[in-house]
């Protein structure tokens, strides 16, 4: 029993303890998943950010709804969405409830991947993640039909007030998030290398939180206080200035249309790097600085010069630059334009100075020094690309090449591959067979690259399993590339537009430079494709031996090229070879050379893996024949037989031929100049269409076929695509682009008379357009060819493959093997 004072005395104790712990709870709510701080103890961060609204011309509790996976945000797509969906995504950004749901991407469209489809959610779910659909990245959608939800204005009661943005656990992300951004651009400028020196100044050391280490790889939301899209180089010492490739020089930024030096305090090799991909080299390597520093001093001691006025000026420094070396452009560099309270600009300081190490094939122009071969090529390439650093991303692997898919694929894994190539940092990373769709397999998927791997394939990736994804998902690349000024060696006169005319060059004769012309004899379209390329206009659609319907410039009239034949790789149409001694029976003038110059071009492919399944012989009587042996489809042994009687052995087989370009492939000739076959009584516009070749293995023809097209036309077009070319009552001849033409292995001349042939181990091959007589913008895909074995009563096609499916070292081997895996199209 307690003591009269003692319960007196108790029930304030008691009321006093429960008014604390009331205070105490309000003071810190504890809820689900977050503990109570403890002395001692430091607070938990929020969890990760995992759902956003985003997009324009909205308000904070409406937008598109973007999702976290993989580090990376991305869509949702409006199948089968209902309001339980947009209740489960406002409650998990701390709002009420959903108001209602928008589709066909009312707040714009994402440029990231689609992550969700079919989504069902039955309203009770934590957090979007939890509700049912097809699996991270698998859809059928585009962006044009991404998903948008609007919320109740009003905060949920459980929400704390206080953290401006951020909501039990959640930030509310606003495009463009400033507050985000400047957080990144901070840890960023905080990460310089080891080895980081300014111009010969001392080394700056960053103090940096080891809980705060960034993955080195910008993020795409980062965007730097200065716009920076152009840079250059201002040669300065006189070695540099006599190059035609300006590699080292003053670093110089365009900002709001003015060329501002940078200054050298904190310069590092990093920016450096950074500076020479935008301008196409692939590294940067620090240059002498002690030449520099004199040249600097000596002109700012003079104040008759313009660097010494200039330098005191604001308007004519950016302050600081700092870069990780792995973004793409100066533009998602931390930069700033002056330092505040700076008494003076640049204050101890010069102007940055950068080296630049050109690609392999630009050394020799830099050098002047003749090239040698390159030791070992890249297992990249690009393919069917209009212009000098750009196409379609095709990899190497297991002697195979094969493409890339578009997934996630963004500027920082395409300049990986740039510079793998010798280029630059990239420019656009292009999606959905932009540059047209290759064949063969699909090798890599969701390729995220930090940008400081030397190769694509070191790069993180996922494996594509057979029919996961189409060649419609072709990732391409568009490359910064040097200016070498060689463009400024050839031009186009008389034409009606830029891109057509009579080609004229600037040659050195007698020890000085002038222009002229390029004789005719010989000229096609691999040379016409290396001008229209050095002058930046794409493709060739043709080569003209005839100019008189363009006048020229009256003083280039003199031919000063003639032989000219290019491989259709070279940079300019000087680097081709060419006779050593003018030689040109033609003439210049009218009978000069001309180009006509396109942005698209088709791309023919033959589908290997239909002549394949095909093949086989027949033995056809030769009364059936007659029309073949008018038109020469037979071997010339048939001309000595004893007309109808007798036999002909036949290779026969169906072909498909494919347009996979980015323009319909048309015949050359107009339909006025068809020629008219009486036996068939058909008209054939071009005259060889594909060559069929059965080859020894060491490359000796034993038999041969031709094919006239007598038939261009759409055959099959996949849904979505309209036949628009038919050779019905002599209509327009053609194969649309995406469309097929197949030529069934029943009709004349759609064989190889292999009569007179021994059994044994053959090579055969089918070339379409065997003449480039029209233009495409790949002429390496153009060859079919397969393994053949032929035992006198019966034939084997395996191994059939496109002439560049394989590396070098296995296509010779194909040639000398038997067993090599089958690569289908």
């Amino acid at each position: 029993m307690l003591p009269l004072d003692a319960a007196f005395l108790f029930p304030f104790f008691c009321a006093s303890s429960l008014l604390l712990l009331v205070l105490a709870a309000q003071a810190e709510p504890v809820t689900p998943g977050r503990e109570p701080v403890t002395p001692g103890r430091a607070r938990r961060a929020p969890p990760a950010l995992k759902v956003r609204l985003a997009g324009f011309g909205r308000q904070e509790y409406e937008g598109r709804v973007e999702v976290l996976h993989n580090s990376t945000w991305g869509t949702v797509c409006d199948d089968e969405v209902d309001i339980k969906l947009a209740n489960v995504v406002c409650r998990e950004l701390g709002f009420q409830s959903g108001v209602t749901w928008a589709h066909s991407a009312k707040y714009g469209e994402g440029d990231g991947p689609i992550w969700m489809d079919n989504v069902r959610c039955e309203g009770t779910e934590r957090t979007l993640k939890d509700c049912r659909h097809n699996g991270f990245g698998v859809h059928d959608c585009k962006h044009s039909e991404d998903l948008g939800v609007v919320c109740t204005p009003e905060r949920r009661l459980d929400q704390s007030s206080t953290g401006g943005g951020q909501r039990r656990g959640h930030t509310i992300a606003l495009r463009p998030n400033t507050r985000a951004t400047q957080q990144w651009q901070d840890l960023y400028s905080s990460q310089r290398s080891p080895t980081y020196q300014g111009n010969g100044h001392a080394q700056e050391t960053p103090q940096r939180s080891p809980a705060h280490q960034p993955r080195p790889r910008p993020s795409s939301q980062t965007s730097s206080k200065v716009r920076i899209t152009e840079v250059r180089l201002r040669p300065v010492l006189m070695a540099t200035k006599r190059r035609a490739l300006v590699t080292e020089g003053v670093v110089e930024v365009k900002h709001a249309g003015r060329w501002r030096q940078v200054c050298d305090k904190g310069w590092s090799l990093n920016n450096s790097r950074v500076v020479c991909g935008m301008l196409g080299f692939p590294d940067a390597e620090q240059p002498s600085y002690s030449t520099y520093k004199k040249i600097w001093d000596r002109k700012v001691k003079d104040p008759s010069t313009r660097l010494s006025m200039m330098a005191k000026k604001k308007g004519f420094w950016v302050e600081k630059v700092n870069c990780m070396g792995v973004e793409p452009s100066l533009g998602e560099c931390h930069t700033k334009l002056s330092i505040p309270r700076s008494p003076a600009p640049c204050q101890g300081g010069r102007h940055a100075v950068v080296r630049c190490v050109p690609g392999p094939q630009f050394t020799r122009i830099s050098s002047g020094r003749p090239q040698a071969p390159l030791s070992q090529q890249p297992a990249v390439r690009l393919k069917a690309g209009a212009r000098l650093g750009e196409g379609r991303v095709e990899v190497l692997r297991e002697g195979k090449w094969g493409t890339i898919v578009d997934l996630l694929w963004d500027t920082t894994s395409a300049s990986v591959l740039c510079r793998e190539l010798g280029f630059g940092t990239a420019k656009e990373a292009l999606r959905a067979a932009y540059m047209g769709q290759g064949t063969g397999p699909i090798h890599m998927s969701s390729v995220q690259c930090s940008g400081s791997e030397r190769s694509i394939l070191q790069c993180p990736f996922q494996e594509v399993p057979l029919w996961t994804f189409k060649h419609t998902q072709d990732a391409g690349v568009r490359c910064n590339v040097p200016k070498t000024g060689l463009e400024t060696t050839v031009r186009l006169a008389g034409g009606r537009e830029a891109g057509e005319g009579r080609v004229e060059v600037l040659m050195e004769v007698g020890g000085r430079r002038r222009w002229g012309a390029v004789c005719s004899e010989n000229w096609g379209i691999n040379e016409a494709m290396v001008v229209c390329r050095q002058l930046g206009f794409g493709f060739a659609a043709r080569a003209h031996e005839d100019t008189w319907y363009w006048a020229g410039d009256p003083g280039a009239s003199e031919v000063l090229l003639s032989g000219t034949h290019c491989v259709g790789t070279e940079l300019s149409i000087q680097h081709c070879r060419r006779n050593t001694h003018l030689h040109c029976p033609r003439g210049g003038g009218a009978k000069a050379a001309g180009v006509t110059c396109t942005d698209t071009a088709p791309d023919l492919v033959v589908d290997a893996q239909l002549v394949q399944e095909t093949a086989y012989l027949e033995d056809r009587p030769l009364h059936l024949l007659t029309c073949a042996q008018e038109e020469g489809c037979l071997s010339s042994s048939a001309a000595r037989m004893t007309w109808p009687y007798g036999h002909r052995r036949l290779l026969r087989f169906s072909s498909r031929i494919m347009n996979l370009g980015r323009a319909d492939f048309r015949p050359r000739a107009t339909r006025e100049a068809w020629t008219w076959h009486q036996c068939h009584r058909h008209y054939h516009s071009i005259e060889v269409f594909t060559h069929y070749d059965l080859l020894t293995l060491n490359g000796t023809r034993v038999a041969e076929g031709h094919k006239a097209s007598f038939c261009l036309e759409d055959t099959y077009c996949p849904d979505g695509l309209r036949k628009r070319f038919s050779c019905y009552n002599m209509g327009d001849q053609g194969i649309s682009v995406g469309c097929w033409d197949t030529y069934r292995h029943d009709i004349d001349c759609q064989w190889v008379d292999v009569t007179d042939v021994p059994p044994g181990d053959y090579i055969f091959q089918v070339e379409v357009n065997p003449s480039l007589d029209m233009a495409e913008s790949d002429f390496m895909n153009n060859v079919m060819r397969c393994r053949c074995r032929y035992d006198g009563h019966r034939v084997y096609m395996y191994s059939c493959h496109a002439g560049d499916a394989y590396s070098a070292e296995i296509e010779d081997l194909f040639e000398h093997q038997r067993q090599i895996t089958n690569n289908s199209i």
